[in-house]
């Protein structure tokens, strides 16, 4: 697939987003079932993870799409719209949760990947929390032990990609989400550490 086949439509807002969420579904279980997510997928999960998200008149949705088929989204929405899980640690390091937007999944199919979607995913959310009056943005991303049994050989982490684009690890913001892992067959919590930019 050639990056002229790429389409990337920015959808603002639950009326936009909502017809867009059965593909995001979709995509989300896709992606996420390899490392280091190993996230076992379901419909239920997915509509209850995601209805806060879609509910939120500040949220946004980056979706790349090859014709007519997602092969890539990036959501985000005012951190304070999200589950109490992911704005207890900003709260907790000092930051009032009313003023930071958070930037949820990226999410890109492998055969897409390369072609500087992901630096788009992140521009276009960070542009729009502007747009909002946001001077923050955060995002986290699960931890996973180097000894996890599941970890590819030569897995290199995306920190250095996340510096480049402006981002610094927010030491001590950890929050825990649960889910449930490939193979396994219930939920456990896992440890998601934060990232943090001004805009």
């Amino acid at each position: 697939m050639a990056e002229a086949d790429l389409r990337l439509e920015t959808l603002v807002g639950r009326d936009a987003i909502a017809p867009a969420i059965d593909d995001l579904s979709r995509l989300r279980i896709q992606v996420f079932r390899d490392w280091p997510y190993l996230y076992e997928g379901s419909v239920d999960y997915e509509a209850r993870y995601l209805s806060t998200f879609a509910a939120s008149e500040g949220a946004i949705l980056v979706a790349a799409y090859d014709g007519s088929r997602m092969v890539g989204a990036s959501t985000g929405l005012p951190l304070a719209h999200e589950h109490e899980e992911f704005s207890a640690p900003i709260s907790a390091a000092g930051y009032d949760t009313e003023t930071v937007f958070y930037c949820a999944e990226s999410v890109l199919l492998p055969d897409s990947r390369g072609r500087g979607v992901y630096r788009a995913f992140f521009q276009r959310r960070e542009d729009h929390a502007r747009r909002l009056g946001f001077g923050t943005v955060v995002f986290c991303g699960v931890v996973r032990p180097d000894t996890h049994p599941a970890r590819p050989e030569g897995h290199q982490p995306l920190d250095t990609v996340w510096s480049r684009f402006g981002y610094r690890r927010l030491d001590g913001a950890v929050a825990r989400y649960s889910w449930t892992d490939v193979g396994d067959t219930e939920e456990t919590a896992k440890p998601m550490q934060y990232w943090i930019k001004p805009l």
